[in-house]
């Protein structure tokens, strides 16, 4: 499944389709323009791309408090700084732990975190994964 960009910037990519026909002397109207986009995304029409966005997940957000896997380990912490990178696809964010996580393998050393910085989805994964294929980052939602 492709994460869809929000409503917003799929409204400006519209836009700029309409923009770059008027440029070749094909005017094209708004509504036009919202029609090509959704089929040039792989969707009937703009209702229902446009009903397909509304059914992803809401972006991240500041203050958040969040669970999921950090390298494979179980945490609980807060989104302490998050900024858009990608329309509302991508988020660089700093996550501070409740509690220091264990990140080591090895029985005999302990690497314990207490915040991590990382871009993610807006599933809440990174594209970086471990040698297993497992995301480094994988946030749920509380």
């Amino acid at each position: 499944m492709t994460t869809l960009p929000s409503l917003d910037a799929l409204k400006a990519q519209a836009k700029a389709l309409r923009n770059s026909f008027a440029a070749t002397g094909h005017a094209i109207n708004h509504a036009q323009s919202l029609e090509l986009l959704a089929k040039q995304l792989g969707h009937r029409d703009w209702n229902t791309l446009h009903a397909a966005v509304g059914q992803t997940p809401q972006p991240l957000h500041l203050g958040q408090h969040v669970s999921g896997f950090y390298l494979g380990e179980a945490f609980a912490g807060k989104i302490i700084c998050i900024s858009d990178i990608g329309h509302g696809v991508r988020f660089r964010l700093t996550l501070r732990f409740d509690a220091p996580v264990n990140v080591s393998k090895f029985d005999s050393m302990v690497i314990e975190l207490v915040q991590v910085n990382a871009t993610v989805d807006r599933h809440g994964q990174t594209a970086e994964k471990t040698s297993d294929g497992t995301p480094h980052l994988i946030i749920t939602r509380c």
